[in-house]
């Protein structure tokens, strides 16, 4: 076993999916526990802190939108209102959304206490923000026809198989790195690899599990394919997932995100939220 398998088994370990768990089922969708239940994290006093403003956006969806109504929506308007809920502070709560070029400029003015809105955690915005922990993160998965899906293990099955990916993508640079006897077909549009794998040009498609969620669950799909093997982290190539951040100079309210999002997590409100959303499990 090469060290990268080494660091995608340990990953999947800690987010308490098996590392090669097989094909997803629809009927028995896998949620993402990020969090362990036995850490005791303290519960911030926010007593005093007069707001606690969310600024996000509205073109993101299913994570924030505008609804028929023109009303604010997504999992993480839910997200945000569950940890207000959590830190006891529902009403010094606030959302408001921008687009996305002002939400720094939002926040650095106090304009706002805190960006939901999917910011990368990277040493370079890390000078700039401070972060909550991770709360959802996004494996790459491999989707192939339903009457040939594999199960794990899976690296021994697709060598020498024709697998799409996207060109240019980490995903294509992962499949190289991990999986390096199959042939790599790569596509400039999704559409493209999609099309392929339904006319069977190629065996399976690797990318990323989110976007091939809502694929699999739209009535392009039409039912012929199914999640195979997975899902790989990997944060090397695919980044360390959804945070919530606050300004560097602010780590408490960062801190305080944690205690709420692991509460969250604990009681079932985010498998919930993540049920909603994500009706077809990328994990």
């Amino acid at each position: 076993m090469t060290s990268r398998w080494i660091t995608i088994a340990l990953l999947s370990m800690l987010i308490g999916v098996q590392p090669f768990a097989g094909a997803v089922r629809a009927a028995e969708p896998q949620v993402p526990v990020l969090w362990d239940a036995k850490e005791r994290l303290p519960k911030p006093d926010l007593s005093a802190l007069p707001r606690l403003r969310f600024l996000t956006t509205t073109d993101f969806p299913p994570f924030n939108f505008l609804d028929g109504t023109g009303r604010l929506s997504g999992f993480h308007i839910d997200l945000a209102r569950a940890v207000c809920a959590e830190l006891d502070i529902a009403d010094k709560c606030q959302i408001q959304a921008l687009p996305w070029a002002e939400l720094d400029d939002a926040l650095q003015k106090g304009e706002g206490e805190a960006i939901i809105a999917g910011i990368a955690a990277t040493p370079e915005t890390r000078a700039k923000y401070s972060f909550s922990r991770s709360y959802l993160q996004f494996p790459a998965r491999f989707i192939m026809p339903k009457t040939k899906a594999f199960a794990e293990p899976i690296l021994d099955k697709l060598r020498s198989k024709r697998v799409g990916v996207l060109a240019g993508s980490a995903h294509e640079k992962m499949l190289r790195d991990y999986f390096g006897t199959v042939q790599i077909i790569r596509f400039d549009r999704p559409e493209d690899l999609y099309s392929d794998l339904k006319s069977a040009k190629i065996d399976a498609a690797f990318g990323d599990g989110m976007r091939f969620s809502f694929w699999l669950g739209g009535t392009d799909a039409a039912g012929c394919c199914r999640f195979a093997g997975g899902p790989y982290l990997a944060p090397e190539y695919l980044g360390s997932g959804m945070t919530i951040a606050t300004r560097a100079s602010d780590p408490a309210l960062a801190a305080a995100m944690d205690y709420a999002l692991q509460e969250i997590s604990v009681k079932g409100t985010f498998a919930e939220f993540y049920l909603r959303y994500f009706p077809v499990s990328f994990f």
